[in-house]
């Protein structure tokens, strides 16, 4: 049984944490999807309130913090922008005074790390992060799950995988670090420019060293690839960019999109696609429909229609461990028993 003791713990970034505190929850989050599957999960956070702040809107995210709330017996109080001073009349910091006061922890999704980090140096609550600019470490308890799950029972040290596609933002740098933290070959493959900050692959290294991780940084499609388990990658360009931008990135990033090339350049027949989700693997959304308007691209954006369509996809799996991984997060957390 594990001696690892998250009760009252801040859940900010992956580098807050050990290798033994995130297994934990993997571990936990495995258990209660067992309980929920089998109609026998029991409510550990009965009474319990939940502050959720989202500066950014979600689909996964909100679902997920709701419904694992729901079933612990937890409750919610959702602000998103218009219902919320946060950032205009009141700081964030004094925001954390007040809702401390009113609810057991508070959850944040918005832009700026500095808002959460904030949000916990004034709450005597715990206090998550749903996502933000630099960091997604809820979304990466899910991915982790999700490998474990198709591992064919191997830890996760002796996993492989890729994030392919621009690497500069919360996806990329939370999948190298966390990758690091947890001891796997994890490979991060994209234009030169695209790379995560010089930092984020220092801390990296440094906790390779302790994990025994490898860790990889190129611009070359094969040194990524080469036999690793899972793909991943990320949207590439964001509504309220200008189009040309959306133009330049998407001439830069085709030859990093996870099309079927792609997946056999892994060599491996049994390599599966990871995506945090919402995909442009079509043009059935507004962006899908305006970059293929651009640049004529109706297959796929980041990921291509084929890929997306065929069996080799887990993000739904991915998707659905939001719920169960959130859930453990605020069991560890907020549970007195």
């Amino acid at each position: 049984m594990s001696d690892v003791d998250l009760r009252g713990r801040d859940f900010l970034k992956e580098l807050d944490h050990t290798r033994d505190e995130l297994q934990h929850l993997l571990d936990l989050a495995a258990d209660l999807k067992h309980e929920r599957a089998n109609g026998t999960e029991e409510q550990r956070l009965a009474g319990r309130t939940v502050a959720l702040i989202f500066e950014k809107t979600s689909t996964r995210t909100r679902c997920a913090f709701e419904v694992a709330a729901y079933h612990q017996g937890a409750h919610v109080t959702y602000l998103d922008p218009t219902s919320s001073q946060i950032g205009h009349k009141e700081s964030a910091g004094d925001t954390a005074r007040v809702l401390e006061r009113m609810f057991d922890a508070i959850e944040f999704r918005g832009k700026a790390q500095a808002t959460v980090e904030e949000l916990a140096a004034h709450a005597r609550v715990p206090v998550y992060n749903g996502l933000t600019d630099e960091w997604h470490p809820t979304q990466m308890l899910a991915d982790l799950l999700t490998m474990e799950e198709n591992a064919g029972g191997r830890p996760l040290s002796d996993v492989s995988y890729c994030f392919l596609g621009d690497g500069r933002f919360n996806m990329g740098r939370s999948l190298l670090v966390t990758g690091a933290i947890m001891g796997s070959d994890v490979r991060i493959c994209a234009p030169r420019d695209m790379w995560p900050d010089d930092d984020v692959i220092a801390v990296a290294h440094e906790r390779a060293g302790r994990s025994g991780a490898r860790i990889t940084v190129t611009e070359d499609l094969d040194e990524g690839l080469s036999g690793v388990d899972f793909v991943h990658t990320d949207v590439w360009v964001s509504m309220g960019e200008p189009k040309d931008v959306w133009a330049a990135r998407v001439r830069d990033l085709l030859p990093y999109q996870v099309n079927a090339d792609a997946m056999l350049r892994t060599g491996n027949p049994e390599v599966r696609f990871m995506h945090c989700l919402p995909a442009f693997h079509d043009t059935r959304t507004v962006v899908g429909h305006d970059v293929a308007e651009l640049t004529g691209l109706t297959g796929g954006l980041e990921v291509s229609d084929e890929v997306f369509s065929s069996t080799a996809n887990i993000a739904f799996d991915q998707a659905e461990n939001r719920l169960h991984t959130i859930k453990a997060l605020m069991v560890a957390t907020l549970a007195t028993g």
